[in-house]
């Protein structure tokens, strides 16, 4: 083994370390991996950045848009309602989640899923009251189970698939049998038991295994207590319903304070209480629970505590400032100071430090250092922040109210998307490229927008695996450690052979892509079957299966980089709850491959 294998070595050693400790990014530290391996000559400058153009990681960042084009519309709301419900226990929750989404997984390529269902189950996590730390794993071991089901649900069976193919050509143009396809379901056999498994083990294990951590943007800021009220429109989709069935009970950081109806003195808040148009529902709450309840469909804000609803919606933000001691505001109600005609702008919230403010919103005599969360169209803060009548003007992140009347723009969009990969009438980067474009051109999502939803990190990252990748193959480094441990587990049989090509695979797949760890294992692994005298396609089968169930690492699989950032995850966490699920994958996959298939050894 000559210097560059070793200094490989040393440099994968360094980073697994590195990523353990979880003081910095993945990206920095497997961009460093690579910039020393591009200044050791391990690798050539284009080897280094064609993960950086591969067709995967360009999917990826534009699945990134159609998911904004969904959250922005409301869809992501109406979809989850619909598949996830409302669990009353946190196996519940997984179990709702973990299901559809390695059932979908089977057919649909499993990095759109895992990119779609991220801010989907974000705010469903917020209404249940579940840490995201709880469910973002699971989604992405859940895609990554139901992959393993049939030939589309992962790339890394087609790969194996076509090097299968090319295989049998050999073995025609030689003169020999050629071994059975590896077809739509050749990998069922394998994969569903997998899945299965896997899917109970997440429900429930899960429960002991996970970590429970808040939200990094969890701030004083954004627990202060705010006044709002909040108006049913006229068609609204909660009109008929209870407050329970409507969801605005319960609601995380938020309390429905009263209900105020024309002609009636009182209405009583309880859950079977069912809402009329024109109902006024007063709550009080915090930040990031007033920016949700924004996002409601057939919900208005009263225009300063006024019985009418703010009738233009248009894309507008919403942003807090406060009262300066200066300010001509002070001593008088929000109503009496027309902050309307005279700002331009809405106030929807209030908030007064130490107390909860009672009464109507458009009563609140104003005092200096209140808070108003106020909802104004773009440059709103440029132009009134230096006013006098405010020191702090903040605009806050994420508050654009939805386009409702694209939801079903965006679900058709979504729903051509997933047709047209399943089918294969498309590559599915082209694919991926032309719902994000129809998500901005049907005004699904704006191009600010579009540009902010891709989490560069994650493309980074996955990038830079595919250098260090093309390293550990220049530098002779991953052929070594395939030879080597091949050569004596044949003599062993074949099931222990089967279960160290398994063993191989998986490692590879730690460090490399899974794609790359299935191309580099195959050729060792069809040699040493033919020098063993064995049936190839059991082979070809753990290969796929090993090369996609990689649970321990976040680096492994690229789902598993995509959630690593949003659920706050350290690299324990991979190990304490993909190890054991890594252990039964394997488990399962050499047992039943080993009889599935027919003899393993050709007679």
């Amino acid at each position: 083994m000559g210097w560059q294998a070793w200094a490989t070595g040393a440099l994968l050693l360094g980073m697994m370390a590195t990523l353990f400790t979880g003081r910095f990014g993945p990206d920095i530290i497997l961009l460093g991996v690579l910039v020393a391996m591009l200044l050791l000559g391990i690798v050539e400058p284009a080897q280094a950045v064609t993960g950086f153009s591969n067709t995967g990681v360009i999917t990826i960042a534009l699945l990134y848009v159609v998911a904004a084009g969904l959250k922005e519309t409301g869809a992501m709301a109406m979809l989850s309602q619909r598949m996830l419900g409302r669990p009353k226990t946190e196996a519940g929750a997984r179990a709702r989640m973990v299901l559809p989404v390695a059932g979908m997984s089977a057919f649909v390529n499993n990095t759109p899923i895992v990119a779609m269902f991220l801010p989907v189950l974000d705010g469903w996590a917020k209404k249940n009251n579940i840490a995201p730390s709880r469910l973002f794993l699971p989604l992405s071991y859940a895609a990554v189970l139901g992959g393993v089901c049939t030939l589309i649900g992962t790339s890394t069976n087609l790969v194996v698939a076509g090097l299968m193919t090319a295989h049998n050509k050999d073995l025609v143009s030689a003169g020999r049998a050629p071994e059975p396809e590896f077809g739509m379901f050749t990998i069922s056999a394998v994969g569903v038991p997998i899945a299965i498994a896997g899917a109970v083990y997440l429900v429930f294990a899960a429960r002991w295994l996970l970590p429970t951590r808040g939200r990094k943007n969890e701030t004083p800021e954004s627990t202060r207590e705010y006044t709002t009220v909040m108006q049913v429109g006229k068609g609204s989709p909660v009109i008929g319903q209870t407050i329970e069935q409507a969801g605005l009970r319960g609601l995380p950081g938020l309390f429905l304070s009263r209900v105020e109806r024309t002609g009636e003195a009182f209405v009583a808040v309880g859950p079977g209480q069912k809402l009329e148009e024109g109902d006024v529902l007063v709550f009080v709450g915090r930040l990031d629970s007033i920016v949700d309840l924004q996002r409601i469909k057939g919900l208005h804000p009263v225009a300063e505590g006024e019985a009418s609803p703010l009738a233009l919606r248009q894309i507008n933000r919403l942003l807090e400032v406060v009262i300066a001691p200066s300010s001509s505001l002070v001593g008088q109600s929000i109503r009496e100071c027309g902050f309307r005609s005279r700002y331009g702008a809405v106030v929807v919230a209030a908030h007064r430090h130490g107390a909860r403010l009672r009464g109507k919103l458009g009563d609140i005599v104003l005092r200096p250092g209140d808070t108003l969360l106020v909802e104004a169209p773009h440059g709103w803060a440029e132009t009134h922040g230096d006013s006098g009548a405010f020191y702090l003007v903040s605009e806050v992140p994420d508050s654009t109210p939805p386009r409702h009347e694209r939801a079903w723009a965006a679900i058709f969009i979504l729903v051509a998307l997933m047709t047209t990969i399943t089918f294969g009438w498309l590559d599915i980067m082209v694919a991926a490229m032309a719902a994000a474009g129809a998500m901005v051109a049907l005004r699904c999502c704006t191009g600010p927008q579009a540009r902010a939803s891709v989490d560069w990190q994650v493309l980074i990252t996955i990038g830079a695996a595919f250098g260090i990748g093309a390293g550990m193959q220049n530098s002779g480094l991953a052929s070594v450690i395939a030879h080597n441990a091949l050569g004596w587990a044949a003599s062993f049989g074949p099931v222990p052979l089967l279960a160290v090509i398994y063993l191989v695979a998986m490692l590879f797949t730690q460090v490399l892509t899974n794609n790359a760890a299935a191309i580099l294992v195959f050729p060792i692994a069809l040699q040493a079957s033919e020098d063993a005298g064995m049936n190839f396609l059991p082979f070809a089968v753990v290969i796929a299966v090993a090369a996609s169930c990689e649970f321990m690492t976040p680096i492994g699989y690229q789902t598993n980089l995509m959630v690593m950032g949003p659920g706050g995850y350290k690299w324990t966490d991979y190990i304490r709850l993909g190890g054991p699920l890594q252990l039964l994958c394997a488990i399962i996959a050499i047992t039943i491959a080993s009889i599935a298939y027919g003899p393993l050894l050709v007679s």
